[in-house]
């Protein structure tokens, strides 16, 4: 497998399953999207077997070597020089633990100072920024970003996460919040529970108590925007810090969630994945 700044070659041996097969099926069940096969046919030699060019009607045998070239064509963001806590990265992703305080995207408000200029900055290539999913700007935790457009596409959507979140109050046990989401009135970041919004499932387990506070383990069935602060706060114990959905404290100076643990299959391995991070310091100073 070779890679460089413009193109990645991703390689595959033909098994006997898969014998007698044309290219165009066997690249669909692996993940190719209609729209990247046809740029794999627009591109030279961007489908190979055993070193020479092939169309997607033509046939596979049991040994052949098939390789895609995927090109890539896209603009990143003004690279900044900020420093990146990389949990792990190879040739199609990379993931990074972000800080608290920091955007994922570029905004009217925030040009320079994100995590698509700090990756920007450390891949130094012509692509896309592709970030898999994204976090609230206080939100710190896990973020995975594809380097190209097979690994995105494959991984949209299949990303296991668990959050953790401090609350205000007592809670025991576990359970599942299931509550509806809409947006509030005319406001473009507001949320709340209507009767008249989209579904959204949280399910959370309660990991820790202290006499004021929450610690909770959250996983989401569905993603809804600020879903996990618009929950809790609906049933009464809003994180800790959340000022739009709770109260204002001295106590953290921005609401306490943090991804911790992410679990996926990996887009070209196949490998199961389970990538973790740290507790930020602010999380270890509540409970």
């Amino acid at each position: 497998m070779l890679y460089n700044k413009s193109m990645r070659i991703i390689e595959f041996k033909i098994k006997s399953d898969d014998d007698n097969r044309q290219i165009r099926d066997y690249l669909r069940d692996f993940g190719v999207s209609s729209s990247l096969l046809t740029k794999l046919k627009q591109t030279e030699n961007g489908i190979t077997v055993n070193g020479e060019f092939k169309r997607t009607i033509d046939f596979l045998h049991t040994g052949d070597i098939l390789k895609i070239k995927i090109t890539e064509k896209g603009h990143m963001p003004t690279p900044s020089d900020i420093p990146l806590n990389i949990i792990y990265e190879d040739d199609d992703i990379i993931v990074v633990d972000k800080p608290p305080f920091m955007p994922v995207h570029e905004s009217r408000n925030h040009r320079g100072d994100t995590l698509s200029n700090a990756v920007s900055n450390h891949i130094d290539k012509d692509t896309a920024f592709r970030a898999v999913f994204r976090l609230d700007r206080d939100t710190s935790g896990l973020v995975l970003i594809a380097k190209n457009e097979l690994a995105a596409s494959k991984l949209a959507g299949k990303i296991n996460k668990d959050y953790y979140a401090v609350i205000n109050g007592i809670l025991k046990g576990n359970g599942t919040i299931d509550a509806p989401i809409k947006r509030v009135g005319e406001s473009i970041i507001k949320r709340c529970v209507a009767d008249d919004g989209e579904r959204a499932v949280t399910h959370y387990e309660v990991v820790k108590n202290n006499n004021k506070y929450s610690l909770l383990k959250i996983n989401l069935e569905t993603g809804r925007t600020h879903q996990i602060r618009v929950h809790f706060s609906n049933i009464g114990f809003p994180l800790v810090g959340d000022t739009l959905y709770g109260d204002v404290t001295e106590v953290a100076n921005r609401q306490l969630l943090h991804c911790k643990d992410i679990y996926f299959e990996h887009p070209i391995t196949n490998k199961k994945m389970h990538l973790s991070c740290a507790f930020p310091d602010d999380f270890k100073g509540m409970i």
